[in-house]
């Protein structure tokens, strides 16, 4: 890996899932000079978007590391303090909102006690410029009308209240060490390299391969959907510009009910609604709408969101389409690990 002293330096925690692989290919196409980190080993590379450039060179500074939030502080730390990058950009979460009922105590120990101990270990870098924690409107609950970042927290699932708890713990660090946080909070992010459980990339999936789609509810909660490399880039500038404290939510103007996106697709893809779609319950503990007032980042930021959802939805078609062989070689559902 280069050992420029120019490049800026970004160690990346979650770098499998779909937003950090995501970030990482937006950084090293700016130059940058990243870690990533992830529990598993780098998953295939149908799902990891800094894989498929063709342009050349850009891997050469990128490295992984398989280390385990839950088991591995140590060694993250380490990690850390060896490559003694500019910003720490944290991914790393159980994400899965339904799945949170049935083992609640995986969502606390990996969202809350594995964090708590990383961040009582990484306060202590002087090199840290800035320390991300990549956030999520779930921690307001079911709210109406545009969410502001000073909203109150009222999390409504085990994993929202997961959430919520470490980002009140990463305060108490900011007031009593100064550690300098920012957290960001996105809408419903997309694009190519979603794993299949989620419902823009499961939609084209299931149309492409003949299989049914569950809507839960009908689709009738309302959602934004904004692409990753809006998000990447909002991201970015966090790290660079944001004071430490300081909260942000990326979103798009655009709210639209989950069903709808789906017509969309089915639309794009000349399929039937009814022939792609099975009608099922609504889960538990689903919020009815979170919409988020995006303003603080636009204003302050410079920040904008620059794909429209049907471009998004045309390149997440066209990456299914590329890498259908390969994809369908992969689980299309969320697979638990604790």
């Amino acid at each position: 890996m280069s050992n420029s002293t120019q490049a800026e330096r970004i160690f990346v925690i979650g770098s499998n899932s779909f937003s950090g692989a995501s970030f990482v290919d937006y950084a090293l196409s700016l130059g940058a000079v990243v870690v990533g980190t992830s529990r598993s080993p780098e998953l295939a590379s149908c799902y990891l978007p800094y894989r498929w450039r063709t342009d050349g060179g850009h891997l050469s500074r990128f490295r992984f590391e398989q280390l385990d939030l839950n088991k591995d502080t140590d060694r993250i730390a380490r990690a850390i303090d060896e490559f003694r990058p500019e910003y720490v950009i944290n991914f790393a979460a159980q994400s899965m909102v339904a799945e949170s009922w049935i083992h609640p105590e995986h969502w606390y120990q990996t969202n809350v006690v594995a964090n708590v101990l990383l961040h009582d270990k990484i306060r202590h870098f002087s090199f840290l410029k800035k320390y991300v924690h990549v956030s999520t409107p779930e921690v307001y609950g079911s709210c109406s009308g545009l969410v502001p970042e000073t909203a109150p927290l009222n999390p409504s699932t085990p994993y929202a209240a997961s959430r919520a708890a470490c980002d009140l713990h990463l305060a108490t660090f900011l007031k009593q060490w100064k550690f300098p946080v920012v957290f960001t909070r996105a809408a419903n992010v997309y694009g190519p390299g979603q794993q299949l459980y989620r419902i823009i990339p499961r939609t084209v999936f299931f149309a492409k391969t003949g299989r049914r789609l569950q809507l839960h509810g009908g689709g009738h909660s309302v959602r934004s959907f904004i692409h990753i490399r809006d998000v990447a880039d909002g991201t970015l500038r966090a790290a660079r510009q944001a004071p430490p404290g300081e909260i942000y939510h990326l979103s798009t103007a655009l709210n639209i009910s989950i069903r709808e996106v789906v017509e969309r697709i089915c639309q794009r893809l000349g399929a039937k609604f009814s022939d792609v779609v099975e009608v099922v319950g609504e889960r538990p503990g689903k919020d009815a709408a979170y919409l988020l007032d995006s303003s603080k980042a636009r204003q302050t930021l410079a920040w904008k969101d620059t794909i429209p959802l049907d471009q998004g939805i045309d390149e997440t078609i066209g990456w299914i389409e590329q890498h259908l062989d390969a994809l369908k070689q992969t689980p299309c559902d969320y697979i638990h690990k604790p």
